[in-house]
Order: structure tokens, then C-alpha cells, then sequence
């Protein structure tokens, strides 16, 4: 049985990334090929999945970047906001599909959620916001979501250069990467992992 191939990552990008961005750029003619489906389990251990669109990385991390609501939870849970989800257990796992190029990405790691007081990470939140349409930003101004639908404002609100109180920067660090191409038979599947001292083991895999 072969040994696993060890690509160093402190010094260059991970292996798995420029597979990534490469699958975005063949992909690029299909709006929902920015859309991923992040999964995750609620603080009552049930699992909460959601679609969420990519809005790029964070380097040198190569954290993958979303953005969200902070007043909403990870799933319905009452009394708890999305940041005391995410603290209590950060463990999360994005599917990926590219139609075009028939490949699947699965990325399983841990999140980080950079909302108003954070110290870390303001740039990044307040550029995701610049980057955001005026429909989008709205959205951060309507009623509480999940919440019972009443006549409340879904108007328009003023837009103003920094973020909304509640917008939030989601960002994931990968620790696992397994990509399945569907095409040609047998199909081929590979796993990336991050070890311990910080580099990649990459290993074919049946799939």
C-alpha cells in the first residue's frame, strides 16, 4: 500500500486550492457555482444545513469566506445567537458541486464568526460589506429573521460606508478536503489533510 504524498503548506498555497479556483474559473458561466451547502449541528446535537454563497478567501489562511446574519442561530435554537453556536462547537462541513466540470468538493473544518467587536478581522468584514449589493446590504435592516412574519418594514432602509450592526464575516479553516471527479470510470476521489506540523497529506481514495 502506498504512502500518502506530504505537500508542505507553510510557505504556498494548500494543494487543494488552486484544484479549487480552477474548478470556479471552468464554472464561472453558472451563477450557483458560488453556492455551497454548510453543515453544522445546533447546541441539541441535531443537524442544521443551509445554502450559502462563497465570497472568496482570507489569506494567508486560505479560509473560505461567507457572510451572515448575527442575530439569527445556526438553526432555531431558542435563546441562542449564532456566535454562542458557533463557540461552543465550531465544527462545520461545506458540499460543494460544480455541474460543468462534474466535481465535488467536500471541506470539513472549523468557523470563526467576525462580527461588530471583533478585534480581528474588521477589514475583511468591512470589505465583504463593500462588495455587497444595496439589495443585500438591506437585508441586514429587516425584522429579525426567524421570527414571526408580521406587518413589520421590509422596505427600503439608508444604506451607510460601514457595516450593518449585525453583519457578520463567516469564515471557515479548512482541515480536510475530499474531492470526488464523477467523470470517467471508475470515478476518481482524492482527500487532503492538514497534519499536525502544518503541511498537506494527499491520498488517492476509492470513491
Amino acid at each position: 500500500m502506498s504512502s500518502p504524498t506530504i505537500s508542505s503548506s507553510t510557505s504556498s498555497l494548500p494543494p487543494w486550492r488552486s484544484i479549487i479556483s480552477g474548478a470556479l474559473h471552468r464554472n464561472r458561466s453558472l451563477p450557483a457555482s458560488r453556492y455551497l451547502q454548510l453543515a453544522t449541528v445546533d447546541q441539541r446535537g441535531r443537524p442544521a444545513n443551509r445554502t450559502v454563497v462563497f465570497r472568496g478567501w482570507r489569506d494567508p489562511e486560505s479560509q473560505l469566506q461567507f457572510v451572515t446574519d448575527g442575530r439569527s442561530a445556526l438553526r432555531e435554537s431558542a435563546g441562542t445567537s449564532k456566535a454562542e453556536e458557533i463557540a461552543k462547537n465550531p465544527w462545520a462541513e461545506v458540499c460543494w458541486y460544480f455541474p460543468k466540470t462534474r466535481e465535488q468538493f467536500r471541506i470539513a473544518g472549523k468557523l470563526q464568526l467576525i462580527d461588530a467587536r471583533s478585534t480581528d478581522g474588521q477589514p475583511e468584514r468591512q470589505a465583504a460589506w463593500n462588495q455587497m449589493s444595496e439589495a443585500g446590504k438591506v437585508q441586514f435592516y429587516w425584522p429579525l429573521p426567524g421570527a414571526i412574519r408580521t406587518m413589520e418594514d421590509f422596505g427600503e432602509h439608508e444604506l451607510t460606508l460601514a457595516p450593518a450592526a449585525d453583519f457578520c464575516l463567516l469564515l471557515l479553516s479548512p482541515l480536510m478536503v475530499d474531492r470526488l471527479e464523477l467523470r470517467g470510470n471508475p470515478q476518481s476521489r482524492s482527500r487532503y489533510c492538514l497534519l499536525d506540523n502544518q503541511e498537506w497529506s494527499i491520498e488517492s481514495i476509492n470513491p
